[in-house]
């Protein structure tokens, strides 16, 4: 009875966090690539690319994502024959799966562009890739910078859903810390206590990129 973290190896479940970021990171940046590209195609005026954008945004958004991390590492061995590793397995769906959702914040951002500039750029002959890349999608980002912020975040806490595929992070940790010491509480409250820290910090972070961006218009 009571608290005992004596029998709790801290630095065991520390380990994790190294994982937890790396795994936060990829799945950040290679969500926010793809989303681009999807947004771009879901303002095209080609019919079939913006089926598709609604189409894989429905889908994605429609299923759950551990649904998704589990047919990644537990059917895509069985249908290829490619043993794959559980991170990679868990970065590819959570990347495709942030691309859905980042997609929707990045095309939102660009119909907020006032439509005048975009139809000056063309009028002087601006390429459509360049007007894009150079005029719209900056300040698209620069609107949308905290529901950016605040994908990332979610993307850090759902990361716990990789346990499951026995991706070492900080909860995979803390599941062997509980089944080797019958102890629950504290590897839990620990790894929360964790999460928690690095979710401030990057709500701190994000406030102040914000800030620095405000400063700069």
């Amino acid at each position: 009875m009571g608290l005992d973290f004596s029998q709790i190896d801290p630095m065991f479940i520390l380990k994790g966090v190294v994982v937890t970021l790396e795994f936060t990171v990829m799945s950040t940046v290679f969500g926010f690539i793809l989303g681009t590209l999807l947004s771009i195609i879901k303002v095209s005026k080609f019919a079939p690319l913006r089926w598709f954008g609604i189409a894989y945004t429905s889908v994605f958004r429609g299923t759950p994502l551990l649904v998704q991390v589990s047919l990644a590492y537990f059917a895509v061995p069985q249908l290829t024959g490619y043993d794959i590793p559980a991170l990679q397995a868990g970065v590819i769906t959570f990347s495709l799966n942030s691309a859905a959702y980042v997609s929707e914040v990045i095309r939102a951002g660009i119909l907020a562009v006032p439509a005048g500039q975009r139809d000056a750029a063309l009028s002087l002959g601006v390429p459509y890739r360049k007007m894009m890349r150079d005029i719209i999608l900056p300040q698209a980002v620069k609107n949308i910078l905290p529901a950016l912020v605040n994908e990332s975040i979610a993307l850090l806490k759902d990361s716990s859903l990789v346990s499951v595929i026995t991706a070492n992070d900080l909860m995979r940790r803390a599941e062997i810390t509980m089944s080797n010491t019958y102890r629950y509480f504290e590897p839990l409250i620990l790894i929360a206590a964790i999460y928690y820290v690095i979710v401030m910090f990057l709500t701190w972070l994000g406030l102040r990129l914000e800030r620095r961006l405000r400063k700069s218009d």
